[in-house]
């Protein structure tokens, strides 16, 4: 099943999923697209390409230990039995991509609770359901998942966890599922 395909796959009417549909294009990414050619029609040059916007400059969490998961920045610290994590995912993040290689599975095989603190995620299931998650926003995604980042911003996740015993602890279900 394609990607595509993939997106216009979603589970209607069901409580656990959310109606999401995929992201159309703007009138401003079609109207860049269509002002080189204009320009060169009129004889004009093109204007060189903008930089990409950096991420945003997050201060150090303080108490917190940095490390990198591929492309992934993670802050984590202790806060009595569970982890704090703030996770910063780039724009282009694809778990399926990003983080398989790494993972050695086939989708990612870990709990996420928290909140998302900027950006914009999409999560998808195996069974094609599919659910997107816009900042401010607490979020809650089951194992058996891959995760993309929607958008042009990075999204920023602040999750809470008890490492291998996260679905158990906080009573989830070990796989997604619907009621």
């Amino acid at each position: 099943m394609t990607s595509a395909s993939r997106f216009e796959k979603i589970e209607r009417g069901n409580p656990g999923c959310r109606e999401v549909e995929p992201m159309a294009r703007t009138r401003a990414s079609t109207r860049r697209k269509a002002r080189p050619a204009a320009r060169a029609a009129k004889g004009r040059a093109a204007p060189a390409r903008r930089r990409a916007r950096a991420a945003p400059r997050l201060a150090a969490v303080k108490g917190a230990t940095r490390r990198d998961a591929g492309v992934v920045q993670l802050e984590i610290g202790r806060a009595g039995g569970a982890r704090v994590k703030r996770a910063i995912y780039p724009p282009g993040f694809r778990w399926s991509v990003d983080m398989k290689p790494l993972a050695g599975t086939d989708l990612c095989m870990h709990a996420h609770v928290g909140f998302l603190e900027r950006g914009a995620i999409r999560v998808e299931y195996a069974d094609g359901c599919a659910v997107e998650f816009e900042a401010p926003e607490i979020v809650a995604i089951d194992p058996g998942h891959d995760g993309m980042v929607v958008g042009a911003a990075p999204a920023v996740l602040i999750e809470f966890d008890f490492e291998r015993d996260t679905v158990s602890r906080l009573g989830m279900a070990p796989e997604h599922r619907h009621a």
